[in-house]
């Protein structure tokens, strides 16, 4: 068994840029049950009752997360939740010990990463007002051919962002919460989110839930579903695709309206084979890349026609 150097106190800043979490995983019996994009995805070893992948590794971060505790972190977080109880030296010791390997103090390092600077937020939202009083959002949700539903499910956003000279500029959006309580936006010239990117879930139904990329695909949806009663999915960012098939597990009866470009077809069938009774119903805007497309082309086509 290899041995750690005597004299030599292990850094944990060396073990989280030195050591792979998936090697570490590996050397203790895990596998990723499949891979998306640059995450490989497993069954949550920090609970018993996982049956969907729902613990997902980016190594090239060096980050995980459990979307069924809603809990992240590095390679050490990970040694303190699998090794509970045991001092954060002794947790140190475990991971280079299972790694089969030696932190080095000189010469080559065994796995390097970059680390990624964490920028101060440069935003703050000054107001949050019900829709009405902003006529160039409602007009840009006219153009998008969902005003009549957006009432009540968006509300106007107003923040400054600062830039590189502190000056600060004002702007306004249409936005709507995720599960983190943070608001994506969007206007005519810019998307984006003030604050942690999140699904969004609105509750209805307890068995059937239909699925969206987006929240204007959402709503076009419902400009021809008005009295639909499923819940509702919006995923907000393919990336978060994990955490969107994490939560539609418990529901039987799944409709998904993702995009139909390279991606969203992708999504679609990473979803279908997560979940193999969620049902594709993106042949409903076929021709189209996705539902909202498909409700302003049918806007238009009506006013040429008038």
């Amino acid at each position: 068994m290899p041995e750690i150097m005597e004299k030599q106190p292990l850094k944990a800043s060396e073990i989280k840029e030195n050591y792979s979490l998936v090697d570490l995983l590996t050397h203790l019996g895990y596998e990723p049950v499949k891979r998306i994009h640059n995450e490989q995805l497993y069954l949550s070893m920090l609970r018993d009752s996982d049956t969907t992948p729902s613990f997902s590794v980016n190594d090239k971060q060096g980050t995980w997360f459990d979307f069924g505790e809603g809990k992240g972190g590095n390679i050490i977080d990970f040694g303190l939740q699998y090794w509970k109880g045991l001092p954060f030296p002794q947790v140190l010791e475990k991971i280079v010990l299972t790694c089969g390997g030696l932190v080095p103090v000189l010469g080559p390092q065994i796995y390097k990463r970059q680390p990624s600077a964490e920028k101060e937020p440069n935003y703050e939202i000054l107001d949050i007002k019900n829709l009405g009083s902003n006529a160039a959002i409602l007009n840009y949700l006219e153009s998008r051919g969902v005003g009549q539903v957006a009432e009540g499910r968006l509300k106007e956003i107003y923040y400054y962002v600062e830039d590189e000279d502190k000056k600060r500029n004002n702007f306004f959006a249409a936005g709507w919460q995720n599960e983190h309580g943070a608001w994506e936006i969007r206007n005519l010239n810019f998307k984006g989110c003030l604050g942690h990117k999140a699904i969004s879930f609105i509750p209805n139904s307890e068995k059937k839930l239909a699925v969206f990329e987006g929240f204007f695909n959402y709503l076009s949806w419902l400009t021809e579903n008005p009295f639909a009663s499923d819940s509702v999915l919006v995923l907000n960012s393919l990336s978060l695709l994990q955490a969107g098939i994490f939560k539609a597990q418990d529901f039987r009866d799944i409709a998904l309206y993702l995009d139909n470009d390279q991606s969203g077809r992708q999504a679609t069938l990473d979803f279908t084979s997560a979940l193999p009774w969620a049902k594709d119903r993106a042949g409903i805007y076929r021709g189209y890349n996705d539902y909202n497309d498909l409700i302003v082309a049918g806007r238009t086509n009506y006013e040429l026609n008038r």
